[in-house]
């Protein structure tokens, strides 16, 4: 049996410039083919925009609230808001609170640096 505590798992910086704590992966677990991570953005922090050209993505807002951009559209996201995101399409999302920005990020199949492409420099 799998269980990992967020408190418990290290962190790591992703391509996108996210503060990831990946939960559950193929490199921790026996899960082999999504993965799901708490990412979190500081205080006006935003990650580069990008897309990944294999995985669909679902971002859940636990914390904060944010500015979120997919393909030119541009909405506010607070918590418990889920936010789809399919392959391919270039996306962001902005810390435009007064605290720490915490979204879970739940990738199928699971993240990997190599299908993040950054769009912005």
């Amino acid at each position: 049996m799998d269980i990992k505590n967020l408190n418990e798992v290290p962190s790591f910086i992703t391509v996108d410039g996210s503060e990831i704590r990946e939960l559950l992966a193929h490199r921790n677990s026996a899960i082999r083919n999504q993965s799901l991570a708490e990412a979190r953005i500081p205080v006006g922090g935003a990650t580069l925009e990008h897309f990944h050209p294999v995985c669909e993505e679902i971002y859940y807002i636990t914390q904060g609230v944010g500015r979120m951009r997919i393909e030119g559209e541009l909405r506010d996201v607070k918590v418990g808001d889920a936010i789809a995101i399919p392959p391919g399409q270039k996306h962001k999302i902005w810390n435009v609170g007064g605290e720490i920005l915490h979204l879970l990020c739940c990738c199928a199949p699971g993240y990997e640096h190599a299908d993040t492409i950054i769009t912005e420099v």
